[in-house]
Protein backbone atom coordinates (compact mmCIF):
# COMPACT_ATOMS: atom_id res chain seq x y z
CA UNK A 1 0.00 0.00 0.00
CA UNK A 2 1.57 3.33 -0.68
CA UNK A 3 0.82 6.76 0.89
CA UNK A 4 -0.02 9.55 -1.34
CA UNK A 5 2.27 11.83 -2.80
CA UNK A 6 1.71 15.30 -0.86
CA UNK A 7 1.63 13.38 2.13
CA UNK A 8 5.53 12.19 1.42
CA UNK A 9 6.33 15.94 0.79
CA UNK A 10 5.25 16.91 4.68
CA UNK A 11 1.32 18.60 2.84
CA UNK A 12 -1.31 17.23 4.27
CA UNK A 13 -3.57 15.14 1.35
CA UNK A 14 -6.63 16.92 2.82
CA UNK A 15 -7.93 21.47 2.35
CA UNK A 16 -6.70 23.25 5.16
CA UNK A 17 -9.55 25.65 5.74
CA UNK A 18 -8.76 29.23 7.05
CA UNK A 19 -10.98 30.21 9.99
CA UNK A 20 -12.83 33.87 10.09
CA UNK A 21 -11.20 36.59 12.06
CA UNK A 22 -13.91 37.59 14.72
CA UNK A 23 -12.33 40.71 14.95
CA UNK A 24 -13.29 41.32 11.22
CA UNK A 25 -16.91 40.13 11.96
CA UNK A 26 -17.35 42.41 14.93
CA UNK A 27 -15.98 45.27 12.71
CA UNK A 28 -18.22 44.68 9.72
CA UNK A 29 -21.48 44.47 12.17
CA UNK A 30 -20.55 47.65 13.65
CA UNK A 31 -19.71 49.23 10.99
CA UNK A 32 -23.39 48.12 9.84
CA UNK A 33 -24.55 49.32 13.19
CA UNK A 34 -23.11 52.77 13.44
CA UNK A 35 -24.63 53.23 10.01
CA UNK A 36 -28.51 52.30 11.55
CA UNK A 37 -28.82 51.88 15.48
CA UNK A 38 -25.78 53.66 17.05
CA UNK A 39 -23.92 56.24 14.47
CA UNK A 40 -21.23 57.53 16.35
CA UNK A 41 -20.28 55.30 19.08
CA UNK A 42 -20.54 51.79 16.43
CA UNK A 43 -18.36 53.39 13.90
CA UNK A 44 -15.52 53.77 16.30
CA UNK A 45 -15.71 50.30 17.40
CA UNK A 46 -15.89 49.31 13.63
CA UNK A 47 -12.29 51.53 12.98
CA UNK A 48 -10.64 49.94 16.05
CA UNK A 49 -11.62 46.29 15.53
CA UNK A 50 -11.18 46.70 11.92
CA UNK A 51 -7.62 47.77 12.48
CA UNK A 52 -6.84 45.22 14.96
CA UNK A 53 -8.23 42.69 12.80
CA UNK A 54 -5.99 43.39 9.96
CA UNK A 55 -3.09 43.28 11.99
CA UNK A 56 -4.60 39.77 13.07
CA UNK A 57 -5.09 38.07 9.71
CA UNK A 58 -1.76 39.70 8.29
CA UNK A 59 0.54 38.10 11.48
CA UNK A 60 -1.73 35.07 11.10
CA UNK A 61 0.48 33.45 9.06
CA UNK A 62 -2.00 33.03 5.83
CA UNK A 63 -4.29 30.79 8.59
CA UNK A 64 -7.29 33.61 8.81
CA UNK A 65 -9.30 35.14 6.37
CA UNK A 66 -11.28 37.97 6.75
CA UNK A 67 -9.69 40.95 5.33
CA UNK A 68 -12.80 41.89 2.99
CA UNK A 69 -15.15 42.19 6.49
CA UNK A 70 -12.26 44.00 8.04
CA UNK A 71 -12.08 46.58 4.98
CA UNK A 72 -15.57 46.90 5.06
CA UNK A 73 -15.86 47.76 8.93
CA UNK A 74 -13.36 50.05 8.36
CA UNK A 75 -15.24 51.95 4.91
CA UNK A 76 -18.15 52.11 7.10
CA UNK A 77 -16.75 53.39 10.09
CA UNK A 78 -14.15 56.23 8.52
CA UNK A 79 -17.36 57.05 6.37
CA UNK A 80 -19.66 57.72 8.53
CA UNK A 81 -17.57 59.04 11.11
CA UNK A 82 -16.51 61.75 8.58
CA UNK A 83 -19.87 62.39 7.58
CA UNK A 84 -20.58 62.77 11.51
CA UNK A 85 -18.01 65.36 11.70
CA UNK A 86 -19.05 67.48 8.47
CA UNK A 87 -22.53 68.29 9.71
CA UNK A 88 -21.53 69.18 13.28
CA UNK A 89 -18.75 71.43 11.24
CA UNK A 90 -22.06 72.68 9.06
CA UNK A 91 -24.22 73.16 12.00
CA UNK A 92 -20.93 74.89 13.76
CA UNK A 93 -20.79 77.91 11.00
CA UNK A 94 -24.66 77.75 10.84
CA UNK A 95 -24.89 78.86 14.22
CA UNK A 96 -21.85 81.38 14.34
CA UNK A 97 -23.33 82.64 10.71
CA UNK A 98 -26.66 83.42 12.19
CA UNK A 99 -25.40 84.93 16.19
CA UNK A 100 -25.56 88.46 14.69
CA UNK A 101 -28.62 88.06 12.81
CA UNK A 102 -30.27 86.85 16.63
CA UNK A 103 -28.51 89.39 18.58
CA UNK A 104 -29.66 92.71 16.35
CA UNK A 105 -33.51 90.98 15.73
CA UNK A 106 -33.65 90.83 19.67
CA UNK A 107 -31.47 93.76 20.72
CA UNK A 108 -29.30 91.11 23.32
Amino acid sequence: MTTPTNYEQGVPAYPVTKRDSSLAIISLVSGIIGWTIIPFIGSIVAVITGHLAKKEIRDSGNTMSGDGMALAGLILGYTMIGITLLILLIILVAVLAFMPVVKSEFGL
